[in-house]
């Protein structure tokens, strides 16, 4: 069975593969300091009895403090280390980006596996910490894409630069013209966040031509998917793929 990580700002994901099949996936808070014996311990409890069945793993990262801790555990684990998503590795995609080593894992990943699904045109929407809409072609080229802060950060920056603002969390309130402040803030946050995506997502048409398909993912897309005018696929699972597919690609 193979082992995939998805590591983010906020989470990490982690998928069990058997063979092209999804087992079980979990999402955990990131945490840079985890050292290798508090992860090993964790994938153990996870895990249960699959734990000796895992053969190999694949990792995505884009928390560099926590990436060695990582492949660190990960060759305990497995008696091997892990393939590790970086330039060089064969990704099936020509990124045409002006310097291809500085686009996050995570956004290759999704691309990777939001083509091998949908062939294209294509734009990705990843709801995370930052949020980020990517571009692919039907000929399997990545054109780039757009990053935004994402909803999460709006919130701190309001509690932390508007005195009288508070924190909220990011529940979608009744109505689009809060009462309250509190409702107000996710208002904006929320269907704010929404109609900016679809503006981005009509500029990106408008740019490079029609999609056939809109893709949404992470952590935030329940939340906010219902309130765009166009999602054609919700897929919890991208990013998880992306990785199984690497991995094929490069050790399969």
């Amino acid at each position: 069975m193979l082992l995939a990580i998805d590591v983010g700002n906020t989470h990490v994901v982690i998928g069990l593969f058997d063979g092209e099949r999804l087992l079980r996936s979990w999402r955990i808070s990131s945490r840079r300091e985890m050292t290798a014996d508090e992860l090993l311990v964790l994938f153990a409890g996870l895990l249960g009895e699959h734990v000796d069945g895992i053969d190999d793993a694949v990792v995505g990262s884009v928390v560099p403090p926590l990436t060695a801790s990582l492949v660190e555990a990960l060759h305990a684990l497995t008696g091997s280390s892990p393939l590790e998503v970086a330039p060089g590795v064969r990704t099936g995609l020509r990124i045409r980006a002006d310097n291809p080593q500085e686009v996050g894992a995570d956004r290759i990943l999704n691309a990777v596996a939001a083509h091998a699904r949908h062939s294209g045109p294509v734009i990705i929407v990843d709801f995370g910490t930052a949020t980020t809409l990517d571009v692919v072609t039907p000929d399997a080229e990545y054109l780039g894409g757009i990053i935004t802060p994402g909803p999460r950060l709006g919130a701190e920056a309001l509690s932390l630069r508007a005195a009288r603002l508070p924190r909220v969390d990011l529940s979608v309130p009744a109505r689009v013209v809060g009462r309250n402040s509190v409702d107000a803030i996710r208002s904006g946050l929320l269907h704010g966040h929404a109609a900016m995506v679809d503006g981005l997502v009509r500029r990106i048409e408008a740019e490079v031509g029609p999609a056939r398909t809109v893709v949404v993912t992470g952590g935030l897309a329940d939340v906010i998917a219902p309130l765009m005018e166009r999602v054609d696929a919700n897929e919890p699972d991208l990013t998880l793929e992306g990785l199984r597919l690497v991995h094929a690609r490069n050790r399969g």
